[in-house]
């Protein structure tokens, strides 16, 4: 069942490609409408209600005989800031609505390159400002709601929980859930990145090939992103105590890694991908005493995902820096397993790693 996900999202890529040739659509285009194509059946249990908050898209969902005071989530999704949405997630919405008996609201944010980033992190700003002023309308208690989110949408739930911390008047988010998150684009090198490559359904050039089309950069600098001659010498070494794979627990290097070779610095990418070394947009370069200041934490990391590392690294910077967290490392995952859940192709990790993260929502 694993394979045949991995097969239909690579034979979507490819599709893509050829229409993307053609001029009829964008690679992520074409990927985004096929992952909404997906037909699924109603939820009984569960209000669904499309609405807006301040003009960003967001579905409600809400089980059915809940009080007052009931605790939400917000959820930021995957894909890349191209080709996520509300309908492609609407089986893990359900379910983590359901099963943790909340009240959770996914973001619909605009989508990149038609919206440049930051849009996508504004509307989940906007949209989590609103909820949190607004909680109790939907019967939600404000001082427990978590937010949370997986792969890019991980990477943005630190940064609107970064941006909340100025906003005083608003209660304090609860804890954030990381699933996998894709929290850096300075380091493509690292040993998850070299052990999992070629490893379905994320590939290491698909992900450099995303946060360029994400930050609207050429992919004719594809490969020497990927090889880091976006990063100048002196930023490696600033950013050393942050990123880097000495700070990977030896045993996720057992399966091989070699330090890249030195490649020429590009000061012309560089300032094209001045996203990257923003605390704004890369949570893992934010200073101690803003980390300090974040709700506790849920991590999901994957042995088999590129983005097992970026994971790892963001986990140490909150544990170095007293946040709790509660860490989940699937063994036999690989990237995306979780919106795998309730579908007819749910892979065995993904309810083991789901049922994980129910029971810490649970607890507030």
């Amino acid at each position: 069942m694993q394979q045949y996900h991995c097969n239909t999202t690579q034979r979507s890529w490819k599709k893509g490609s050829i229409l993307e040739k053609l001029g009829i659509c964008t690679k992520p285009t074409f990927l985004k409408w096929s992952s909404s194509a997906m037909p699924a059946g109603s939820e009984p249990r569960l209000y669904t209600i499309d609405t807006k908050f301040d003009n960003v898209t967001v579905r409600i969902y809400q089980p059915k005989g809940l009080s007052t005071g009931q605790r939400g989530i917000i959820y930021l999704y995957g894909g890349a800031g191209l080709f996520g949405s509300i309908k492609a997630y609407r089986m893990l919405c359900r379910y983590l609505s359901r099963e943790s008996e909340s009240v959770l609201v996914c973001v619909g944010q605009r989508l990149a390159p038609k919206h440049r980033c930051p849009a996508q992190i504004m509307d989940c700003i906007t949209a989590t400002e609103y909820f949190l002023k607004n909680a109790s309308d939907y019967g939600v208690d404000p001082n427990r709601i978590v937010i949370a989110g997986d792969s890019t949408g991980a990477g943005m739930v630190p940064l609107v929980c970064q941006h909340l911390l100025t906003r005083k008047d608003l209660s304090k988010v609860r804890a954030q859930i990381l699933l996998y998150p894709n929290i850096q684009t300075l380091d493509y090198n690292l040993p998850s990145y070299q052990q999992n490559r070629n490893v379905p359904i994320l590939f290491t050039k698909w992900t450099a090939e995303f946060d360029l089309r994400f930050m609207n950069v050429k992919l004719a600098y594809l490969d020497q992103v990927l090889k880091g001659g976006h990063v100048s010498e002196e930023m490696k070494m600033k950013y050393k105590k942050w990123i880097h794979a000495d700070h990977i627990p030896d045993e996720f290097k057992v399966r091989g890694y070699k330090p890249p070779p030195p490649v020429p610095f590009s000061k012309e990418l560089h300032e094209m991908m001045k996203l990257s070394f923003d605390p704004k947009h890369c949570a893992l370069l934010v200073e101690d005493d803003v980390v300090r200041q974040l709700p506790e934490t849920f991590m999901l990391t994957c042995e088999y995902d590129v983005l097992r590392d970026d994971g790892l690294l963001y986990k140490k910077r909150l544990e170095d820096n007293g946040v709790p967290v509660t860490w989940h490392h699937a063994k036999d995952g690989f990237h995306g397993i979780v919106s795998s859940i309730d579908w007819f192709f749910e892979w065995p990790c993904a309810r083991v790693a789901a049922e994980h993260l129910t029971r810490f929502i649970k607890q507030f």
